[in-house]
Formats: C-alpha cells, structure tokens, sequence
C-alpha cells in the first residue's frame, strides 16, 4: 500500500487533499512540506469516559486497531486509562501525556492515534508535548476512505469531507501566518497566509458542493427510472465488515470487491434481482456504518446515502459472532435515523452463523411478517432466504385459497404460493 505523499503549499494553487493521517504533521511546524513513512509505527490511547468508567472496565480498544491497520499503518503499543471528563487542554492530561511521551520514545512511535474526537487546540497541545503527529479518530476514518473511494462521485465525497475537516485546523497551522510586511512598493490589504488559505479552501467547497449536487440529480434522475418498472428498491444496510459486498455478491453475481476489512468499499452499486415470476428487486450495496461515524462524512456522502432513505426495505446485515454485536446495531441505527431512514421497514439479516453453529432459518414476527433471516454468506447457505424474504414483503398477498399460515409455511418451504400476475 502506497502510504508516502506531499504537501506543498503555495497560495497560487488549488489545494490538493492530502491523507488526513499526515495533518498532524503540520501543526507547529514552520516547512512547507512533510515526509509520511510508508507503515508508521502507531501508538493508541483509548479513554473509557464518564462517571461510571471505572465499572466499565477497559475500553474495548480492537476497533481502533483494525482501522489503523486499515489505513496501512502498525500498531506497536495501546494505552488505556478513565476519566471522568476529557481535560480541556490535553485531553488526557498532563501524567498520562507524560507516559504516553516515554512510551513512544521507547517504542520508536512515529503517530499517535486517539480513539475520540479532539479540538484542534487539544490536538496542538498534545503535538507539542509528545514531539509526535498525533491525529484523532475522525482524521483516520477520513484517511481510510481517501484511500478506499474508487469511483469519480465518491472521490469529490471524500475531498469534501477532508476540507471540512481541514477548515477548523488552519487556525495557527503554520508559522509562516503571521502578517505581511509593510514597505515602499510592497503597502497593500496586508492578506494573512492564514486568509488566503481560508480563501482556496472556501472556494475549492464551493466548487465541490456544485459538482455533488449535479451528480446528486443524476443519481435522482436513475433512481426514478429504476422505479417505473414496479421493481421494489432493497438497500442492504450495517456496520462495516459484516459481510454486506458478499451477500450483494451472492444475490447478484456482481462480483464487487468483499474483503475482510473495514470500509472494503465506499461507492454504492445497485443491481436487478430477480425474485419469483414477475417480481424483481433493485438491490444497493451502500457504505458501511461505524460507532462515531464523522458527521462531516454522513453529509458529504448523504446524497449516497439516500439510496436508503428512499428504500422500500432495508436488510440490515449484522455480524451474528461479533461480540459487540448490539452496540453496533444501535450506531446503525443512529446513521439511519441522521438520514431519515428510521421508519423505512426492515428485515435484520444475521450473518456468520456458521460460526456460532448454528442453521439458517427465517423468524418470524408479529403477523406473520418475516423479521430476521439467519444466513451465513461466505459458505453461500441460506440467501434464499434472503429472496423469499424480500418476495414475502414486497408481495405478501397469498393465493386467494391460502390463509396466512400457509403462507408461511409454504414460503419457508420455498414453495411458490404468489400469483404471477400481482406485479
């Protein structure tokens, strides 16, 4: 993985977004440019906050991890610790900036990840007094998807993110910001380096917002199109790394890229499926979710996004064997209520249960409705489900000598019970 790449700031050019993993660099530094190792050796300070952290125990610190080796860089040292509240200048403050110093001397760290959002002054501060580039959570999430965004759309998505991020830490970035000099021949408005970057950032949004908002009505304008011909439009939704790209792959054949890491794939791709006789279905493989997704992220890629909020279903793919597994579903569903899709249907998919043991199956909920769908999409076992589930909500009616029950049965069985005729 390519992890080098340079800024070179000059007022007469556009700015060019760089990773956000190198930002920190930055900071209190008076050069133009900065050199990024290719694999950073990388510290991790995780904090369990609040008055109730010391019954919580110690944060759970393997997410912050993966995203860290997501974004091609290696942990070689975590350290954890309770506050009641962040302190307002460090963060941690100034014992635990202290021990995290010496660790990092002893270890060789070249980059400090915090697994929180810090202030731009908490970010200064901590830079000072570890003599380290030290980023935050939302700066390494952003970094990821620059190196992740493939498709035109989602690259213009990511660089608007990145320079809204970027906008609150122009504030004393660099040494050179100070006032122009006054002089016979050079008296002028006196433009701080500091107000002409402000000006290029300002316009390159500008500039973004406009091209987004052009593809936002392509977009709309296919998404009407893929709905004239009755087809029901599925978003498959969840947390990133829960297997959504593998059961697109085995619904569709589509063949977009699943891997076992976080954030695989950022750009929505959309396919007809077909169900029974006369009933198909658009399906959306969209970005996955994360706890503390940035809010700069969801409205960037909102246009991308409604895909879900204009669903009829959504198929929320949950990992079955994660742990963490509840948690997850409450970040879901916190994304999706930040969008407007909280009170577009759903049908919880359970993925990996071959890990757990345990067999494929439909469950059923109130009225007979279908309310998960236990499938394990690596091993290809139980996506048919997956389809009579979709084709039981989209068409429930039964044949006009079946009752409910039968219905049911019949569809668990997968004995087709639909007239063809109701599309």
């Amino acid at each position: 993985m390519r992890c080098t790449s340079r800024l070179k700031a000059n007022p007469a050019d556009q700015l060019v977004p760089v990773g956000l993993a190198e930002l920190g660099s930055f900071a209190g530094k008076g050069q133009y440019e900065a050199q990024f190792s290719r694999c950073p050796r990388t510290l991790v300070v995780a904090l369990q906050l609040g008055r109730a952290s010391a019954a919580a125990g110690t944060p759970n610190t393997q997410e912050i991890a993966e995203l860290v080796a997501s974004s091609g860089a290696q942990v070689v040292a975590t350290v954890t610790g309770r506050r009641d509240r962040p302190d307002p200048a460090l963060f941690i403050g100034s014992g635990k900036a202290e021990e995290i110093r010496l660790l990092s001397a002893d270890q060789g760290v070249e980059l400090v990840v915090f697994d929180h959002e810090l202030s731009p002054a908490q970010q200064r501060n901590l830079q000072n007094a570890l003599g380290r580039r030290v980023i935050d959570r939302v700066a390494l999430i952003l970094d990821i998807f620059a190196l992740r965004a493939q498709s035109h759309e989602g690259k213009l998505q990511v660089e608007l993110a990145q320079l809204n991020y970027l906008s609150a830490r122009l504030v004393r970035g660099w040494t050179h910001l100070e006032r122009q000099r006054g002089g016979i021949g050079l008296r002028g408005p006196g433009e701080t380096q500091l107000e002409t970057d402000r000006r290029l950032l300002g316009q390159r949004v500008k500039y973004l917002k406009q091209r987004l908002a052009g593809l936002d009505r392509q977009r709309l304008n296919r998404r009407r199109g893929r709905g004239r011909d009755g087809s029901l439009k599925v978003s498959l939704v969840g947390y990133t790394n829960a297997g959504k790209s593998t059961i697109f792959n085995g619904l569709t054949h589509a063949g977009v890229l699943a891997m076992n890491q976080l954030f695989a794939t950022l750009d929505t791709t959309s396919r007809r499926v077909f169900l029974a006789p006369g009933q198909f279905m658009v399906l959306s493989d969209t970005v996955g979710f994360i706890r503390a997704l940035p809010h700069s992220l969801i409205q960037a890629f909102k246009s991308t996004l409604q895909e879900a909020a204009e669903a009829d279903l959504l198929l929320h793919v949950i990992d079955a064997a994660d742990p963490e597994r509840h948690a997850h579903e409450d970040a879901v569903n916190q994304v999706l209520a930040e969008i407007g899709a909280a009170d577009v249907p759903r049908i919880q998919i359970l993925n990996k249960a071959d890990l757990l043991q345990l067999p494929c199956r439909l469950e059923h909920g109130a009225c007979g409705s279908i309310s998960r769908v236990w499938i394990s999409a690596a091993q290809g076992q139980g996506l048919d489900l997956v389809r009579r589930a979709v084709s039981f909500f989209g068409w429930p009616s039964p044949a006009p000598d079946a009752t409910e029950q039968d219905a049911i049965d019949a569809l668990t069985a997968g004995a087709p019970i639909y007239p063809h005729s109701l599309l």
